[in-house]
């Protein structure tokens, strides 16, 4: 695997280069977005491709190459606890990512003989691979040229395993017939992101 160091946005040769469907994550400075936190890293990879991590221009967050390849229904867009991902992309890159699959929805849904659906876990069961998280709680908001090995391998492995995992899950779901509470569970999450971005954090079903 290769990682590219990015800043500013992707080239519109590698957004043309994206074909059927990438792997997407984010790094911010915290978690509360967008009441105190801002988006800092954006990471991405084809199948069995190279991973792309970028830098946007926090002065702006103008990224029409990734944006295109955001709003493109044909792409299909894969990440894990997209409520986070998708709500801080599309608030920040003011666009609507189309074409999902959230591996954390889905894992919970079909993985009911564990209450571990973390990517650390996923990417144990469905890869034999141990991610080290010991970067998570990096400054990701210094330049990107000052990133350590370290640092850039943690940000390029939250996304080279999901592949493999969204295509194991999407077979126990359909083994499951769970296929049908998936797809409604991604059909609410914009509403479930709306509720977050106005403050209703908790869950609107609770007594």
């Amino acid at each position: 695997m290769k990682i590219h160091k990015i800043q500013g946005d992707i080239s519109s040769e590698v957004a043309k280069s994206f074909k059927d469907s990438i792997a997407i994550d984010t790094e911010a400075t915290g978690l509360l977005i967008p009441e105190r936190d801002k988006l800092s890293l954006v990471q991405i990879c084809s199948e069995g491709g190279d991973a792309y991590v970028i830098q946007p221009d926090r002065t702006n967050y103008k990224m029409p190459n990734l944006v295109s390849v955001l709003e493109n229904d044909k792409i299909q867009k894969i990440g894990h606890f997209l409520r986070f991902d998708k709500s801080a992309l599309e608030y920040f890159l003011k666009c609507k990512i189309k074409n999902i699959f959230c591996t954390k929805i889905a894992s919970k849904i079909c993985r009911t003989y564990t209450d571990s659906h973390g990517l650390k876990n996923l990417v144990q069961e469905f890869c034999n691979k141990k991610l080290d998280k010991n970067q998570g709680s990096s400054d990701w908001n210094k330049n990107i040229n000052d990133l350590n090995d370290k640092q850039l391998e943690y940000a390029a492995n939250d996304v080279i395993y999901l592949h493999k995992i969204k295509n194991e899950l999407e077979k126990m779901l359909i083994r499951e017939e769970r296929m049908d509470i998936y797809k409604k569970c991604i059909e609410f999450l914009d509403t479930r992101i709306e509720l977050d971005q106005k403050g209703f954090k908790f869950s609107i079903f609770e007594h």
